[in-house]
C-alpha cells in the first residue's frame, strides 16, 4: 500500500471549474492509475481532501504508486509525495495510541415495506453524527472515548453522477485520539476504510502517533 499527497492549485481557474463536485476528483484519481485503464482493471482507492493553513490537498491511499504527472494535473506542480505506506502498517500494535483524521457519510438505513434493501437517510445533527462514528469504532478495531473526539467540520457535498444526476452527500470530519484494539481489523480501516460513499472522498482515517 502507498499514502500519496499533492497540493491541488487553487489559484487556477481551470482547477476550479473543473473540480466542482465529487465525481471530477474521482475522476482525477482514477486517471492516475493509467495502467489500470490499459489493462482494464480497477483496483480499490480511498481518497480525501484535506484543508491545512488555507490550502487544499488530494490524499491517496491505492495498492500501486501512483503517476506523477497525472497526480499534478491538478495540483502545484514539484508537489507530488508518495511513501511506502506498508512499514508503518506492519508497525501498528494492540494497545497503540494515535491522532486521527477521517472524512465520513453519515447516513442510517431504514427499511421499508416493499423494498428489498433499506432506504438510506443523511444523519445531520451532532449528536447523530458523534453517535454514528462511534457505532463502528469496534468493528474497525479500536476504542475511542466520547470526551476524545469532534466533529471539526460538518456540511455537505455534491455529486454529479454521470455529469447530470446531481446527489447531495452529508459530511462530516472527524478528529482526536482513539486506541487500537484489534491491530488487524484497524490495519484493514487503513487500507479499505470506514462506511458509504468511498469511491467519492469519504471513510479514509490518517493517523500519527500521538
Amino acid at each position: 500500500m502507498y499514502l500519496s499527497r499533492v497540493e491541488i492549485d487553487m489559484t487556477n481557474r481551470i482547477v476550479l471549474r473543473t473540480l466542482n463536485h465529487l465525481g471530477a476528483y474521482h475522476n482525477w484519481v482514477e486517471q492516475a492509475f493509467p495502467d489500470e485503464f490499459r489493462e482494464e482493471t480497477r483496483s480499490r482507492k480511498l481518497w480525501r481532501i484535506d484543508r491545512i493553513e488555507g490550502k487544499r490537498y488530494l490524499l491517496v491511499v491505492s495498492e500501486t504508486v501512483p503517476n506523477c504527472e497525472q497526480m499534478e494535473v491538478y495540483a502545484v506542480k514539484g508537489s507530488f509525495a508518495c511513501k511506502d505506506y506498508e512499514p508503518f502498517l506492519k508497525s501498528i500494535r494492540q494497545g497503540d495510541s494515535f491522532l486521527f483524521r477521517i472524512t465520513l457519510n453519515p447516513v442510517h438505513s431504514v427499511f421499508e415495506a416493499n423494498r428489498s434493501r433499506g432506504k438510506v437517510y443523511p444523519l445531520y445533527s451532532e449528536e447523530e453524527q458523534r453517535k454514528f462514528f462511534l457505532d463502528r469504532s469496534v468493528k474497525h478495531g479500536f476504542y475511542v472515548d466520547e470526551d476524545q473526539f469532534f466533529i471539526k467540520e460538518k456540511g455537505g457535498e455534491i455529486l454529479l453522477k454521470n455529469g447530470k444526476q446531481r446527489v447531495d452527500l452529508v459530511k462530516a470530519v472527524y478528529e482526536g485520539r482513539l486506541k487500537v484494539e484489534d491491530a488487524d481489523l484497524f490495519v484493514e480501516l487503513l487500507c479499505h476504510g470506514m462506511g458509504r460513499e468511498k469511491a467519492y472522498g469519504f471513510g479514509m482515517m490518517t493517523v500519527i502517533r500521538g
